[in-house]
């Protein structure tokens, strides 16, 4: 077969390929690959059709932006294209492009402009006699769905630009959702048992696409604009730079990025895209690269467009956070409290240049509600330092021969029957004397949030119980420095420092012991509110569950499982055996009774002008009250700051006293 043929062959399987996987991910929100995946199919495709230049025929994606609007919406023209960008992956490929340009016009100077590449979606808004007139989306770029209300319920975009604004004009930004309004949203999707999104970019995406705006208006949606599209007034004169047209569109109302930068050279480009690269993470929004383009509005008309992509501009990307890889098996973890904890054992796969070899599966209920089984291939996500999640199996992929996971009915530790308490997702071995329970319940206990003592990690609590020193954690204070040296690697310098730490470990405060406990659901808050209600551990222990339910935050599953804990023997024993050996079980002081916010529960929402966060809380705990994190009928006060959430609408619902934050100082005094 001629060369010629192939190509052809291969470009008509890449075109159907990119033009579905285009599709799902631009009009329905829910894509199959990952982003570098895509990519790569487009480079491909470029470098046929470049060898091959009789076979690019305007339906290539090549030729696309996009996706055509769905019908559900009307259709928006543009009246300028809204191009997508190119995209290189390394520097080589940066100054390569930079090349390019500068040969096409020799001996001029090119300055840029460099932006960071938010993951959103890209939407054009229409402004005429100072109203927001129009909002679309990108579409194909030369159609885009008509969104107007959508972008409306949006509070950073401005509905109104002031009188000395052009008559009719065009901006173009990005609509994006926080990493923290993504989990949250992704939190009470699986609430309501909807499917979660795979990534911000697609629940922005999911949020501007609602037919009704109501939905819309209850998701956390930002802007940041990037572009001014047209003016369409005589008597406006646009700027003569993209530096300087930002600061107009910024002196109209608008958001602008402040993350921008100047570049008097490529190198300088490449050194904020370094930048950028290992701060990432700390960003409050995804961002999959850094635009970068010539600042002179002139240079960028004389330089125009090839195919879709404007050829005075180009996205440097980021090595991508998702990849697709196998699921070649799911395993079964131990925790302390018995928890059965699946993962997800993958066929290797680099991730922003992290080899991931296994990812966090959550419970069997969220395997269920993902459909994920054992063979499949998968979409996996890594964010900096978070554990890699699978996102969702390619379903598209599926052979028949994958195997739903079934969790087993013995644990996989200790052999002893495991059990699934009702209305609960997660299954638990029923050995309290279990190794692995053991060895979790140990580790936390020693944690730097509970009794910190410090130089005993994961590895020497494990190391320990091989050994046969510690049974339980009142075996940790009775331990000698013959028994430690025993032990391989523990030197007479490093034994002697394990029992300073362990000593000096006896004087945590009372929440602390009560949190290094491991009750089940009593996490460091919950420990803090027990202590200074109860004020000793002895008066914790004879509390009914009744007694438990009458302090805020304490409800009748958390009740349940501090009662249920007193009752065994076992944990009384081990109680009296560090009372013993010195460790202190009451809250220094005494009980403190009389303090002013006993038994008060307090929700903080919006930003407080007088004190952080964490000041208000840290005043709250030390008055006697606590400090929650959602709104229940227990909540005493609500404390509305500056732009409160959806906390005051429940509050409402609920009848909580809503305070302002001078009558919540008045309180703290």
């Amino acid at each position: 077969m001629p060369d010629i043929e192939i190509a052809k062959k291969q470009i008509a399987e890449l075109r159907e390929r990119l033009s579905y996987h285009s599709y799902r991910y631009y009009a329905l929100d829910s894509p199959e690959i990952s982003d570098a995946e895509y990519d790569q199919m487009m480079v491909e495709l470029r470098r046929l059709e470049e060898q091959y230049p009789a076979l690019i025929t305007p339906e290539s994606p090549t030729q696309r932006v996009g996706a055509a609007p769905i019908n559900e919406f009307g259709v928006v023209e543009h009246p300028k294209p809204l191009l997508s960008l190119a995209n290189v992956f390394s520097d080589d490929e940066l100054l390569a492009w930079h090349k390019r340009i500068s040969n096409l016009i020799p001996n001029q100077a090119i300055d840029f402009v460099c932006e960071l590449k938010m993951d959103g979606l890209a939407v054009a808004l229409t402004y005429t006699d100072g109203k927001l007139t129009t909002g679309a989306t990108r579409g194909d770029g030369f159609r885009g769905e008509d969104i107007t209300q959508n972008l409306r319920t949006i509070k950073s975009i401005p509905l109104t630009v002031p009188k000395h604004a052009p008559r009719k004009f065009e901006v173009r930004g990005e609509v994006y959702l926080s990493k923290a309004g993504f989990a949250k949203l992704n939190k009470e999707r699986a609430e309501e048992e909807l499917p979660l999104f795979a990534n911000p970019r697609n629940a922005a995406a999911g949020s501007l696409r609602q037919l009704d705006p109501r939905i819309t208006a209850k998701r956390p949606l930002d802007i940041y604009i990037y572009a001014l599209g047209y003016i369409d007034d005589a008597g406006h004169k646009a700027p003569s730079t993209h530096w300087e047209t930002m600061e107009y569109l910024k002196s109209l109302g608008f958001r602008i990025s402040p993350y921008s930068s100047k570049a008097a050279s490529i190198s300088e480009a490449a050194e904020y895209y370094r930048r950028w690269l290992d701060k990432r993470e700390k960003l409050e929004f995804e961002a999959d690269g850094v635009v970068i383009k010539a600042n002179s509005l002139e240079l960028q008309e004389a330089l125009g467009a090839v195919g879709h992509d404007p050829r005075w501009a180009v996205a440097y990307k980021f090595p991508s956070i998702q990849a697709t890889t196998k699921l070649l098996d799911i395993g079964i973890n131990v925790g302390r409290t018995g928890s059965l904890n699946p993962y997800a054992i993958l066929e290797p796969v680099s991730v922003g240049g992290v080899t991931i070899k296994r990812a966090t599966l959550h419970n069997e209920e969220d395997i269920r509600r993902k459909d994920l089984r054992i063979g499949d291939t998968v979409i996996i996500q890594r964010a900096g330092e978070v554990i890699p999640e699978i996102v969702a199996p390619v379903k598209s992929k599926r052979t028949g021969d994958e195997k739903v996971f079934a969790m087993p009915d013995r644990c996989p530790v200790c052999g002893s029957e495991v059990f699934k308490p009702e209305g609960e997702a997660i299954a638990r071995c029923t050995n309290a004397s279990c190794p692995a329970q053991l060895h979790r319940l140990l580790a936390h206990f020693v944690s730097r949030n509970a009794m910190d003592i410090d130089g005993i990690g994961e590895k020497i609590a494990a190391a320990l119980i091989v050994n046969g020193l510690v049974k339980d954690a009142a075996d940790l204070y009775s331990l000698s420095k013959e028994q430690l040296l025993t032990m391989d690697g523990i030197e007479e310098k490093s034994a002697q420092n394990l029992l300073n730490a362990i000593g000096e470990s006896k004087e945590r405060p009372l929440s602390r012991f009560i949190f290094a406990l491991g009750i089940r659901h009593v996490g460091a808050e919950i420990a803090d509110i027990l202590a200074n209600h109860f004020g000793s551990v002895d008066a914790l222990s004879q509390a009914t569950g009744e007694d438990l339910t009458q302090i805020p935050a304490i409800g009748p599953k958390i009740a349940e499982s501090i009662t249920a804990f007193f009752q065994k023997d076992r944990n009384r024993s081990i109680i009296e055996r560090l009372e013993q050996a010195g460790v202190t079980l009451k809250e220094r002081g005494g009980e403190q009774k009389n303090l002013p916010l006993k038994g008060q529960q307090f929700v903080l929402t919006g930003t407080l002008a007088s004190l952080t966060r964490n000041e208000a809380e840290a005043r709250i705990k030390a008055l006697g009250g606590s400090a929650g994190s959602s709104v229940s009928k227990k909540t005493t006060y609500v404390v509305a700051g500056a732009d409160p959430g959806s906390k005051i609408e429940k509050a409402q619902k609920l009848g909580v006293k809503i305070i302002s934050e001078d009558e919540f100082l008045k309180l703290i005094g």
